[in-house]
């Protein structure tokens, strides 16, 4: 598969199909879930798998961009921007996971990357927004490297597993 050096592998932003469903639910059980929202089920299933697909399939291109992340063609990670609605409507919110195997190859800041012109030409939004726990150094870089500003925090915003984090908000505007 992919050579261990950062930036020595092909990497592209699929769109997701329902052929993905296995990758999708091996994924999503083999990604470091500290940081990440319980918005997606764990464990993630088969019927988990195919309402997020559906979800997906109904949503990209409309008020969100969703892919999914292929190196060497394997499913490594997945990434999307969600627009907002009511008056938050011309920013969308970024987010994105990896499979632990993939991290600190330089994967996610290429995806990032890619998405963001794919987000600003897809959907009618004038910014990109991401939230990050503060502890999530590796995922505040990505974001970093590719231009999004630290515009504040939220003081002890999340509760996950026992834990209070702050919560780190990065913005981006459209160029």
């Amino acid at each position: 598969m992919m050579n261990q050096s950062k930036g020595e592998w092909e990497m592209e932003l699929r769109k997701w199909t329902p052929k993905d469903r296995d990758a999708m639910v091996y994924l999503g059980s083999h990604v470091d879930r500290t940081h990440l929202t319980d918005r997606l089920p764990n464990p993630l299933t088969d019927k988990d798998a195919d309402f997020w697909l559906s979800m997906i399939r109904e949503q990209d291109g409309v008020r969100a961009v969703h892919r999914a992340i292929w190196v060497d063609g394997v499913l490594v990670g997945c990434i999307m921007a969600e627009q907002k609605a009511d008056v938050y409507g011309k920013d969308a919110e970024v987010g994105y996971m990896l499979g632990k195997e993939f991290e600190n190859r330089g994967i996610m800041t290429k995806a990032v990357s890619a998405l963001i012109p794919l987000a600003f030409e897809t959907l009618d939004i004038l910014r990109l927004s991401a939230s990050v726990n503060e502890p999530n150094l590796a995922s505040r870089r990505v974001l970093e490297k590719n231009g999004f500003q630290l515009e504040g925090f939220q003081k002890s915003a999340v509760y996950k597993d026992g834990t209070v984090y702050n919560l780190c908000q990065y913005g981006l505007l459209k160029p």
